[in-house]
């Protein structure tokens, strides 16, 4: 028998990648909830850009 999930409301737990569900490295900003891997791969769809 398995324990029942907790939601988390502060802390690591609290925030998941939505694209991949990992909960390590996540970008909060302008309220993205994508980690860094994810984001790298989608940033251009979503309008951002490098600048050097």
């Amino acid at each position: 028998m398995r324990n029942k999930k907790v939601k988390r409301k502060i802390g690591k737990g609290a925030h998941k990648c939505v694209r991949c569900g990992v909960f390590r490295g996540v970008i909060r900003k302008y309220g993205l909830m994508y980690c860094r891997r994810c984001f790298r791969e989608v940033a251009a769809e979503i309008g951002f850009r490098k600048y050097r």
